[in-house]
């Protein structure tokens, strides 16, 4: 393999990496894995907005002081989460109770979903390629 093919199949990898973060299932649809990105997608979506609705847009704190573990989770959901993470920064909108805790829960839970299908999308992807140039 040439150095020039490994530069283009590692940019390859870091494509599909970066669309499965900012839509879910964006990586797999990539790669042609339209069914698996469709439930990719719904799941993660349908996820985090499970939690929006319960906890409202509230539970998320990605500027705020929160738990590091709290904010690490929600930071790997789509880009929208940062867009709505500014915004809950700047007003309020107080939660309390277990719809804040239940809502972090959902929305923590899309964000690891989402990193797991990140993961998942580069492997396939290098799999893929590897199984092209090898085979």
């Amino acid at each position: 393999m040439s150095r020039y093919s490994k530069d283009k199949s590692d940019l390859f990898l870091l494509l599909v990496g970066f669309l499965a973060w900012l839509i879910p299932g964006a990586g797999h649809f990539v790669i042609k894995e339209e069914k698996r990105a469709v439930i990719i997608f719904v799941t993660i979506i349908l996820t985090l907005c499970a939690g929006l609705y319960i906890g409202s847009i509230g539970v998320i704190e990605v500027f705020v002081p929160a738990p590091i573990y709290v904010k690490a989770a929600q930071i790997l959901n789509p880009p929208i989460v940062l867009i709505l993470g500014d915004h809950t920064a700047r007003s309020t909108y107080p939660v309390y109770g277990w719809p804040m805790e239940i809502g972090q829960v959902y929305v923590m839970t899309s964000g690891l979903l989402n990193l797991l299908c990140v993961v998942n999308a580069v492997y396939l992807a290098h799999r893929r390629r590897t199984a092209i140039v090898g085979g």
